[in-house]
């Protein structure tokens, strides 16, 4: 089974009931809805035709809404487009006919420009492709020179370079768009260009308002979010490292060792990790990925990260299917490299609540005792994110009977979510119906050694407290039995 998750994002090419179902069928784990582009009755029918798919297979399928953030855009060209030149002078003026843009000069859409930066600074314009040195600032104009040339069309994406740009992370529209990640009941809503932990609490604090209660990813994609990343990983549930606007802003070649450092200091800290951009992106127009793009999803993998992300690859790529299968692959065959299945992961750590202290002794003892299978009975699904933080190829479980639980848990690594209705408070038979459960989908087998944890009292948040070991078949209160519980 693969432990490592799929987003694919959602777009035209994927509006078609029977690409949705073979997207189901190649391991889709989670889709994602990209707010900067499309209508709200378009997220609204493509959110509930990837659930109403996903029942009609037996799977669940979390649903991950992308804020489209303060995205810096210059204006609208004349033409559509020119062609800039090096050593050619070309002036930014946030006055300028928002349609009147030439090759000498052009609007923009952010109106603080000016205040943002000085001279010596440089500018990226359309991901790094065309770059700018501020020559001047004069009013409402930014006159710059033309350092690396080439075609700009409209309303083209503009970094600074090392960061600095003040605008807020929560726009009119982000706003707008929260209450209808709350209305569509996401299971997770990624922030875009945070710069710092309140930026993210804000976010919480208009989802909650709107009666949301999705997880918070933190996309990583400003050089100032780097200067703040303990606390903005702190307060969010995951973080996404967006690759292609923090590699104009750091520079490409910062890109690896700043990845797989956030992937580490993510699982540190208990927090999901997403990677993501450009990570198959030769798949929007090929049957069949690069090699350098198999290398760069594999990698990713052994690093650690929970989940490796599509974008325009199912969005609005011809082989929506075949780039979830690819990536698919790809992470199969790096999850049995043993670096991906042991852990030395905390160690040495002091763990401040029971169920944490369940979940790691957990782990431990699934790897170095041979079980095949963790069942996790869980309400708020906690126990199983720390258990995903340690490298295992053993299965977890997630028994639960909150769906929204369950989706939740589609994001986690290694974790599966389970359909499970507490029936009765006698640990004897919620543990055989719990192993009958794994039985009936076929995930142990007589003779199997299984680890069940749970909480003496049921259906409270929090409350795992006991870790048990059973071997399938056998009856589970005899002495046989090993049992840890703290009371």
């Amino acid at each position: 089974m693969r432990r490592t998750k799929i987003i694919a994002t959602l777009g035209p090419a994927t509006d078609d009931p029977k690409i949705m179902d073979r997207m189901i069928e190649a391991g889709v784990d989670v889709v994602r809805i990209n707010f900067s582009h499309g209508t709200h009755a378009e997220h609204q029918e493509r959110a509930e035709k990837v659930r109403n798919r996903a029942r009609a297979h037996g799977r669940q399928v979390g649903v991950l809404c992308d804020l489209q953030g303060p995205k810096i855009r210059i204006e609208r060209f004349r033409e559509g487009k020119v062609v800039l030149h090096e050593g050619d002078t070309f002036i930014l003026d946030t006055a300028w006919d928002p349609d009147g843009g030439t090759a000498e000069r052009v609007g923009m859409a952010y109106k603080s420009l000016p205040e943002d930066v000085s001279r010596g600074d440089t500018l990226l314009l359309d991901d790094g492709r065309i770059v700018l040195w501020v020559d001047s600032v004069e009013g409402t104009e930014v006159i710059c020179r033309v350092v690396v040339g080439g075609e700009l069309s409209d309303r083209k994406g503009l970094n600074r370079q090392g960061g600095g740009l003040s605008a807020p992370a929560l726009t009119h529209k982000d706003r707008e768009d929260i209450r209808m990640a709350a209305t569509m009941q996401a299971d997770y809503l990624a922030v875009s260009f945070p710069r710092n932990a309140e930026d993210i609490h804000e976010a919480r604090r208009l989802l909650t308002e709107a009666g949301g209660h999705a997880g918070i990813i933190a996309k990583i994609e400003r050089a100032d979010a780097l200067q703040n990343i303990d606390e903005i990983i702190e307060a969010s549930d995951a973080i996404m490292i967006a690759r292609g606007d923090l590699g104009v802003e750091i520079g490409d070649a910062a890109l690896p060792p700043v990845q797989k450092s956030l992937i580490k200091q993510a699982r540190d800290m208990n927090r999901v990790v997403i990677t993501a951009t450009q990570m198959m992106e030769s798949m929007i127009s090929s049957p069949i990925p690069t090699r350098a793009e198999v290398f760069d999803v594999a990698n990713a993998v052994l690093d650690g990260t929970d989940a490796v992300m599509l974008s325009a690859e199912t969005a609005t790529g011809m082989f929506p299917d075949k780039a979830i299968g690819a990536m698919d692959r790809v992470c199969l065959e790096a999850e049995k490299q043993r670096v991906a299945t042991h852990s030395h992961h905390r160690i040495d750590t002091v763990f401040k609540r029971i169920d944490e202290a369940i979940a790691m002794a957990t782990m431990y003892t699934a790897n170095h005792l041979g079980v095949k299978a963790i069942a996790a009975l869980t309400e708020s699904g906690s126990t199983t994110l720390w258990m995903s933080r340690i490298s295992s190829g053993i299965p977890i479980y997630a028994l639960t009977r909150h769906v929204e639980t369950r989706r939740k848990v589609t994001l986690y690594r290694g974790v599966y979510p389970v359909s499970f209705e507490e029936t009765t408070k006698d640990h004897a038979v919620l543990n055989k119906e719990a192993i009958d459960e794994l039985l009936r989908r076929g995930a142990v087998r007589e003779g199997d050694l299984v680890i069940i944890t749970k909480g003496d009292l049921t259906g409270v948040m929090g409350g795992t407290n006991a870790m048990k070991i059973v071997r399938v078949g056998e009856l589970l209160n005899t002495e046989e039995d090993i049992e840890s519980r703290v009371d």
